[in-house]
């Protein structure tokens, strides 16, 4: 792909004629100009384009496009070699004092101003001051122009600066900390979380076993770890143990998390993770119907257990339901089952960081689709 560069005062001298009558808007004539472009190893083309339209009937049904390559006259001086980090370093003051003002050749009677004093620049600046600037997508485009930009853009240096300046420095060192990343690169990097190219399903084959085999488990990732809790195991039996599968583990495989105080056994509840390591369950069916009880654990404690987090006012008894965590402290809880197969449409709140949560409901306006709905009762009925 070639990038074309062309100042107004060069576009403009090149210009045979108005595209557009300004007095009759219907009227439209030839259109011949010449534009200054470059090759990809960098060297000067002329690019002579001309756009003729079509009339059929007085209106205008196509345009004709005709364009050819010249050899540009055109003195650009040598190219700077490739930036390192070893390079003498040079600011931006003493760049353009040496040769932001350096006069350049003409090209038919119009400086090209603009390219020449850009390219003239070190390689250094031209990096750490421009191309760091740009996002990733860009830099991606940008090494297409020429052999000269195509070398600069290989530059891991650079390629950490535009990432650190296109998602922040937390993320650019979170990123630093993934297994693997190093090895990839951050231009690879960039490239695949920009592009999602490399974003694919793929079979895991992992050890061990969540036994007894159940279904409508409440499931979550707490890092690089997947959690497993209760779920409905033969004849809708509610279950309330827990596992856990390391994915950073060089042989995955699930293991059953001894932990004390568990909560009763339930199905249809969900799972979240808040403040890095801990886990909170809220509703669900049980034994003796629907739930509405709150229970966390740190998963990261030297002995761990379920512990109960009394909430005032809590919402209606529920399955079914979604939830997530915000801020790392806060429980939202939306929608699910009631009893009856009615079902909910309202959003409630939980700060688990205070020493006497009380649930708050947020007000919100919602219809559920026909379909859920119908879906909802369905399984409901089936069950009960």
């Amino acid at each position: 792909m070639q990038r074309t560069i062309c100042s107004k005062e060069a576009f403009n001298g090149g210009f045979k004629g108005c595209i557009r009558d300004q007095e009759e808007p219907r009227k439209w004539y030839v259109f011949q100009g010449d534009l200054l472009n470059f090759k990809k190893d960098g060297s000067p083309l002329m690019n002579r384009l001309q756009l003729t339209p079509i009339y059929e009937d007085n209106e205008i049904t196509h345009f004709l496009g005709i364009q050819f390559f010249t050899e540009a006259n055109v003195d650009l001086g040598p190219l700077p070699g490739i930036f390192n980090k070893d390079a003498t370093r040079h600011t931006i003051r003493t760049a353009v004092d040496q040769t932001l003002f350096r006069p350049v050749a003409a090209v038919h009677g119009h400086l090209c101003r603009e390219f020449c004093c850009m390219f003239q620049l070190s390689d250094e600046v031209l990096c750490q001051k421009i191309l760091s600037r740009l996002s990733p997508r860009d830099i991606a485009s940008v090494g297409s122009v020429c052999r000269r930009l195509y070398f600069l853009t290989k530059n891991e240096d650079l390629w950490r600066m535009v990432c650190q300046n296109a998602w922040g420095s937390e993320a650019t060192r979170a990123l630093e900390t993934v297994t693997g990343a190093k090895r990839l690169g951050w231009g690879r990097l960039a490239r695949e979380l920009t592009t999602l190219e490399a974003a694919a399903w793929r079979k895991l084959t992992v050890g061990g076993a969540v036994e007894p085999s159940r279904c409508n488990f409440g499931a979550c990732a707490v890092g690089n770890r997947v959690v497993l809790f209760g779920g409905e195991g033969v004849n809708m039996q509610p279950m309330n143990d827990t596992f856990v599968l390391d994915l950073n583990a060089s042989h995955p495989e699930w293991q059953h998390v001894k932990v004390s105080s568990p909560p009763p056994g339930r199905w249809g509840h969900t799972l979240s993770c808040f403040n890095g390591s801990c886990l909170v369950v809220f509703g669900g069916c049980g034994r003796e119907g629907l739930l509405n009880d709150v229970f966390v654990l740190d998963l990261d404690a030297k002995h761990p257990a379920w512990r109960e987090v009394p909430g005032l006012e809590p919402p209606l008894p529920r399955s079914w339901h979604s939830s997530c965590t915000v801020d790392g402290t806060k429980l939202v809880v939306s929608g699910g089952c009631a009893d009856s197969g009615v079902l909910l449409s309202d959003t409630f709140l939980l700060d688990l960081t205070m020493e006497t949560p009380m649930w708050r409901e947020i007000p919100a306006s919602w219809s559920p689709p026909p379909g859920w709905a119908t879906l909802c009762r369905c399984t409901t009925a089936a069950r009960s």
